[in-house]
């Protein structure tokens, strides 16, 4: 009874200890060092929040997407193009996005469209409607018009990836990058870039997606 007490305990102490150790934890960019702020190895809504509400204030404090006409009330149109996942994760990119147009469009300084994208249009009403213009049940006068939705000014792309390194004390360091592209299409130049890395720490048998 003594020994199966004791590979018990052994065995429950080996199982707490594995768990400790499986933390994972930000590492702060200034210093390097691990922050007290417990995390998971893998990119979550939280990491996805803090990179948008950081690019977008770049963005906003960026003078060339100040539409030249703003005084009139003319805004900028974006459309939503590539985020490549260059990750171990499978990630919905629509979360990042997703963040960047609720504030694109809570600023008040910028439109997105939904009529046109990368891979066709999001919202496929807007070209559905005007199938309407031939139809007897509809008032015509109500149906919407050809040559009226607004093309984009520019298009926001980007891309998402990681690097991860294995540290002398049996820890990984996991990278990820999270960048984004704002593109004028008239022109084809990049008017805005950011970039926001997102540093983690944790047990090198942590897996990261």
């Amino acid at each position: 009874m003594k020994l199966k007490s004791f590979l018990v305990a052994g065995i429950a102490a080996t199982l707490l200890s594995g768990c400790a150790s499986n933390k994972t934890y930000y590492v702060d960019q200034l210093t390097g060092q691990t922050t007290e702020q417990e995390t998971v190895s893998g990119l979550n809504y939280r990491d996805f929040a803090q990179a948008a509400d950081k690019m977008l204030q770049t963005m906003s404090n960026n003078p060339r997407l100040r539409h030249p006409d703003a005084s009139k009330g003319a805004i900028y149109a974006i459309a939503m193009s590539d985020v490549i996942n260059d990750t171990t994760q499978r990630i919905d990119t629509d979360h990042l996005t997703k963040k960047i147009r609720i504030g694109l469009l809570n600023s008040g300084r910028f439109l997105t469209t939904t009529a046109v994208g990368i891979n066709g249009a999001e919202d496929k009403m807007t070209a559905k409607v005007r199938e309407l213009k031939n139809s007897t049940l509809f008032n015509q006068k109500t149906v919407k018009k050809d040559h009226t939705a607004v093309a984009p000014d520019f298009s926001l792309s980007g891309k998402i990836g990681q690097r991860n390194f294995t540290l002398s004390d049996s820890k990984q360091e996991i990278n990820y990058y999270l960048q984004l592209t704002l593109t004028n299409l008239e022109t084809g130049l990049a008017y805005w870039e950011d970039e926001v890395p997102i540093v983690k720490k944790g047990d090198g048998r942590s897996v990261s997606w």
